[in-house]
């Protein structure tokens, strides 16, 4: 049975090989996965970076991070989400993002804004938010790079 829950140091090492090994992360957005799950791990002010792990049978699945917008009230940010490979089309990313929307409604959120890239390898991934009721709030020509558009997506929890 998938469990989600807040991840653990027992997750570390499995998590960083899924986000190393996730073909729409970069070698630096890895890195940073790195270095924010280390905070929130070890630290008790962890800068408001929450960590969610999908796992089964001790197998970690995927994994999810979000936390507060700074200066908003009730804005959150979906930073990441990935499942594995081999588990991808079998819920386990609807499932972290139940619990994402769960945990960010218990903390007073009101709205959730997430970002990804507008290429043509993205465009599952924009789907799946579609399927999942966010709307695609703005377009930003060219932001990584050019041809390759930021596309926000929101949704509110109210």
């Amino acid at each position: 049975m998938i469990r989600i829950r807040p991840t653990q140091s027992d997750d570390a090492d499995a998590l960083l090989r899924l986000a190393g090994a996730e073909p729409l992360f970069s070698e630096e957005e890895a890195g940073t996965v790195a270095e924010l799950l280390e905070a929130y791990l070890e630290q008790d002010d962890h800068g408001d970076y929450f960590f969610l792990s999908a796992v089964e049978d001790g197998r970690l699945l995927g994994f999810a991070c979000y936390g507060p917008t700074p200066l908003t009230q009730g804005t959150f940010d979906l930073y990441w989400i990935a499942v594995a490979a081999e588990t991808k089309g079998q819920g386990v990313g609807r499932r972290l993002m139940a619990r994402v929307e769960h945990e960010i409604r218990a903390l007073s959120g009101r709205l959730i804004v997430l970002d990804t890239a507008g290429r043509i390898e993205y465009a599952p991934t924009r789907a799946f938010y579609h399927r999942l009721g966010y709307t695609h709030a703005a377009t930003v020509p060219d932001f990584y790079a050019p041809g390759d558009d930021l596309i926000i997506f929101t949704r509110t929890l109210i």
